[in-house]
């Protein structure tokens, strides 16, 4: 499918960056002071969790809509995660090359090594799984799709790529918001799930999102209800 291809266009710039080292849990020293005396004391800085509350669903139909949402989401995060991962590294790698003509020829190579290793994956996603794809890049990244093509290809490259997938009902302006769309309440509620049952590792989003202000909105639209248990 041409749509999916112009997305995997889009890895073809963040795709080969080097690994980011991993961030090791930090344990803090406290002094405690008995008598004179100072006593040390660590503390590991822990991650909030959240308390998920319990799906209830109006009718079989919701249910299986769920189902069907949760495995196309768990089947393209990945690949958000794995932009958001290369981003940086990216734009560091760019910005160390000094001639336009050096900066080209790196981008070149990287499409050529997507194009090869990853093209045929991507093409395989359906319409749908293609626009969660961009809606979790806007969550992974802080930015859309058309925003990152423009700024690492060009404006008229973004505006063409945007223009193609709008045939297709793909908006790659599209960003990602729980408290406004319910299909992106739903995906956040499936993502939190997957975390906590280590489905998926997890990957904070570039910017704030209030899980429970979207669970109290959407609690009582149908399909789908939330209840604390």
């Amino acid at each position: 499918m041409k749509y999916i291809t112009y997305i995997a266009l889009f890895f073809s710039v963040i795709i080969s960056a080097q690994e980011d080292p991993v961030k090791q849990d930090s344990t803090e020293v406290h002094y405690m002071y008995i008598e004179g005396d100072s006593i040390p004391v660590t503390s590991v800085e822990l991650n909030e969790v959240l308390v998920l509350p319990n799906l209830k669903f109006e009718d079989r139909a919701a249910r299986i809509r769920y189902i069907i949402l949760r495995r196309k989401t768990l089947k393209v995060y990945p690949y958000a995660k794995l932009a958001a991962e290369r981003l940086e590294a990216l734009q560091e790698r760019l910005d160390g090359l000094e001639r336009k003509r050096d900066k080209k020829r790196y981008a070149k190579i990287i499409q050529n090594y997507i194009e090869e290793e990853f093209s045929a994956e991507l093409k395989k996603l359906t319409k749908t799984e293609g626009q969660i794809l961009v809606k979790l890049i806007h969550r992974q990244t802080g930015k859309t799709t058309f925003q990152l093509i423009k700024e690492l290809r060009s404006g008229w490259r973004a505006f063409w790529f945007n223009s193609t997938a709008s045939l297709f009902d793909i908006s790659l302006k599209k960003e990602f918001s729980p408290i406004d769309e319910e299909e992106d309440y739903l995906i956040e509620d499936i993502l939190q799930r997957a975390f906590q049952n280590e489905q998926l590792k997890r990957q904070e989003a570039a910017f704030e999102i209030d899980f429970y202000k979207s669970v109290n909105k959407w609690s009582k639209s149908k399909g789908v209800t939330n209840t604390k248990g």
